[in-house]
């Protein structure tokens, strides 16, 4: 006898079919309940972001080629950023018009120099071309932007004797080097005084210019030259009899410490007078700013006589004012390539040197069409 639990199978195992119905037809039921309106409005959706797509890859292209094209006609060492605004891009085209650009240059050739940037924006800019062919150019209504001139590319251009650039305040810059002089290392202190050169260019003018040897003396070229004792030699030779007495031998430099020549003269001798003359506040501070540049052609000897060699005081009084500021003095001017824009507020920052750029009219590869 048959058991009675076969005779009562489970449904699934009795019609299989009932239970898994065909996944397509499933789908389509799911398709079939979604109202029409909603599938319109997906199938927009889908095409808006088609068209979206279509016009960021036009725009990818036509920034690609602004840059290539911009490279060739501006020589460029380097390629510039080109970004294009406004959305739909397309549209913008067929209308002949953009609404602007953005182009950051690398590396621009300015001279002796390399400004490290020149960023612009372009607005109200018109387009030239006859559709479909490739447009042949394009001129801006406005453009401004500005420029850099970077410490750190100073530092590595014009550091023949080791110059270093940096930030005094809004209009200057400290300039400080090694010059190596008669075997001996002179530190170079200068400062460069940043001023507009027409409407295009940036120049300095030098002030303060000097030489420091460490310890010994410092030289500041010019009219008059002036070549004076280091606070720790005027130190040194206040406490010392015969470098004392060497100078004070000297006339003019007698006279500039302050002391009379009779009194002068009588401390060559008298231990007291010269106590005297060597004890008053602020002796050490008068050889200071005593001036010892007719030492070097007149009295060369008296120099040894007080702890400065001789051949070096002599180095240091040979070198030109206009020498020694050519070694921190620059300039530079926009690229003669970049017609119609022009340079204002020009300050100093930490970073480097900047300047605000504008101008109108600015026109590229645009031909007969733009008048450029």
């Amino acid at each position: 006898m048959r058991s009675p639990v076969r005779m009562f199978l489970p449904l699934s195992r009795q019609s299989p079919q009932s239970v898994n119905p065909d996944p397509e037809r499933k789908v389509h039921r799911g398709l079939a309940r979604i109202p029409r309106t909603t599938k319109v409005a997906i199938g927009v959706l889908l095409g808006a972001m088609l068209l979206v797509l279509v016009d960021r890859c036009a725009v990818m292209y036509a920034e690609k080629r602004a840059e290539r094209t911009l490279q060739h006609k501006l020589g460029l060492a380097a390629a510039p950023k080109v970004n294009i605004h406004g959305f739909p891009f397309l549209t913008q085209v067929l209308g002949k018009h953009l609404d602007g650009v953005d182009v950051t240059v690398p590396d621009v050739a300015a001279g002796r120099v390399t400004l490290a940037r020149v960023r612009a924006e372009a607005t109200g800019i018109r387009l030239f071309g006859d559709l479909p062919l490739p447009l042949d150019g394009a001129k801006a209504a406005q453009v401004d932007g500005d420029v850099l001139l970077a410490f750190d590319d100073l530092n590595r251009e014009l550091g023949a004797s080791q110059v270093t650039f940096r930030v005094l305040n809004r209009e200057s810059v400290r300039a400080e080097g090694v010059l190596p002089v008669a075997g001996r290392q002179a530190r170079i202190h200068a400062v460069a005084h940043i001023r507009r050169d027409g409407d295009r260019g940036v120049a300095t003018s030098v002030s303060d210019m000097r030489l420091d040897v460490p310890g010994i003396a410092t030289y500041r070229p010019g009219r008059p030259a002036r070549l004076r004792l280091h606070p720790e030699a005027a130190e040194r030779i206040s406490r010392d009899k015969k470098k004392t007495r060497a100078l004070l031998a000297v006339e003019s430099v007698a006279r500039q410490l302050g002391v009379a020549p009779g009194a002068a003269e009588q401390a060559l001798w008298d231990d007291k007078q010269l106590s005297r003359i060597t004890g008053r506040p602020g002796f050490t501070d008068r050889l200071t700013r005593a001036n010892l540049v007719d030492l070097v052609a007149d009295r060369p000897e008296t120099l040894e006589q007080v702890g400065v060699d001789p051949v070096l005081a002599r180095a240091l009084v040979r070198l030109r004012a206009q020498d020694l500021t050519e070694r921190v003095a620059f300039s530079f001017q926009l690229p003669k390539q970049v017609k119609g824009l022009r340079l204002r507020n020009i300050t100093v920052e930490r970073e480097g040197i900047r300047a605000d750029l504008t101008g109108s009219g600015l026109s590229v590869g645009a031909g007969r069409h733009s008048g450029g």
